[in-house]
């Protein structure tokens, strides 16, 4: 391919995508609503004030709007200028949690306390692990094929937050990052080769974790056998499957689910989709699932559409850790995986997970103002001596 002797003029930014945005504030506030009606009576009897999740969430979402409009109109370069100080704090806070210094609960030490907020260093680190992969790719572009430089780097830095995330443990987080950085070298163009061995070696080491812990082989089993395990290990999923069923349609109504009186643990945070089905029954997972769904199609087509290496690997990277994220979720709680301890983006009680979403959100829609108009891909298409770099597809290599 020949290429101008004139290097293709800086693209001006244009508006955001506002349908995406619109689903993405839209799913922030329906978080709220949720949050409050799961949570309602939890709070009352722990806290003696029914409105404390409440408050709560709604001071994390003003915040994390804060975050979606202000990473949505930040410079892309300063977004990869934070690269490596971003990286930094990320292995910091999750070395200070892996010593020690976190906060436990539900035999986990997955926090840290900073005044009358938790922090989790976990969910910083795969926007931080996104980051780097999608500067280090482009950086590397015409070697990311390699061995030496285009994959083994890129694995042993995800091992190394994976083996944080472990010694937590937090085998869910874990297993995020290791798919996060699958389908970002997938998208980049690595060989498929070295991604299947890295596949068939990653296959024993995950089967050897969760044979040698004993709750994550009651997980398995809650997971095969619910209902017969339904005063044990299986009780969680028993009775997220029971609040999934009763809400049939249409729903028993918004705020007169049964299942959030105490019966289901969890109900606010990593369940909060089953309360969703009993309130407000098939129609509105089905609406729910479509928001997550129209998410990861918009924000697909803004990595494509871009004409900047980078920021089209740090769209489909933010994209897919959003995506992977709620259908892990969602298909947790319909007992389609054993349970893995991760929230439902913009949904789930929780302020370090909503404001990281909204962060990986606003970099998407910031990302979308640089898209190609069709004429300009028309123009693109109809003269071959233009270059312009794209989202690679999967096994290519070069330009």
């Amino acid at each position: 391919m020949t290429h101008s002797s004139k290097p293709p003029p800086r693209m001006e930014p244009g508006p955001v995508d506002v349908t995406l945005a619109a689903t993405l504030v839209g799913l922030i506030a329906f978080g709220v609503v949720m949050v409050y009606s799961a949570s309602a009576v939890y709070a009352g009897s722990m806290f003696g004030n029914g409105y404390h999740f409440l408050v709560r969430q709604s001071v994390f979402a003003a915040i994390a709007f804060l975050a979606l409009v202000a990473f949505a109109r930040i410079d892309v370069e300063w977004l990869r200028r934070l690269t490596y100080p971003v990286l930094l704090m990320a292995v910091l806070l999750m070395l200070a949690v892996a010593l020690g210094f976190g906060r436990s609960a539900g035999g986990a030490s997955r926090w840290i306390a900073i005044g009358p907020v938790n922090v989790q260093p976990a969910e910083l680190a795969k926007l931080a692990m996104i980051l780097w992969l999608a500067h280090s790719l482009a950086k590397k572009a015409h070697r990311v094929r390699t061995f030496s430089i285009g994959f083994l780097p890129h694995v042993i830095v995800a091992g190394l937050f994976m083996l944080l995330c472990l010694a937590q443990p937090d085998f869910g987080s874990a297993v995020m990052i290791a798919l996060l950085t699958f389908v970002v070298l997938f998208a980049a163009g690595a060989r498929a080769g070295y991604l299947l061995g890295a596949v068939m070696l990653a296959v024993p080491v995950g089967y050897a974790a969760i044979a040698s812990s004993p709750y994550r082989m009651r997980r398995i089993t809650a997971f095969l056998e619910p209902f017969e395990h339904r005063e044990g290990a299986g009780y969680q999923i028993t009775e997220s499957l029971l609040s999934f069923g009763s809400g049939g349609w249409t729903g028993v109504g918004l705020g007169d689910g049964r299942q959030k009186l105490l019966f289901l643990p969890e109900a606010h945070t990593d369940f909060i989709s089953a309360i969703i089905g009993e309130e407000l029954g098939f129609v509105g997972v089905a609406l729910l699932c479509l928001a997550f769904a129209w998410v990861v199609l918009r924000g697909l087509r803004a990595a494509w559409r871009v004409q900047d290496e980078y920021a089209a690997y740090l769209a489909a990277g933010m994209t897919l850790f959003i995506g992977l994220q709620a259908f892990t979720n969602l298909a947790v709680a319909m007992g389609l995986l054993p349970t893995k301890g991760l929230a439902l983006p913009f949904v789930s009680y929780g302020g370090s997970s909503l404001v990281v979403n909204a962060a990986a959100a606003g970099m998407i829609l910031n990302i979308s103002r640089f898209g190609v108009s069709g004429t300009e891909e028309a123009d693109t298409s109809a003269a071959p001596n233009r270059s312009q770099p794209r989202l690679r597809a999967a096994g290519g290599g070069a330009r």
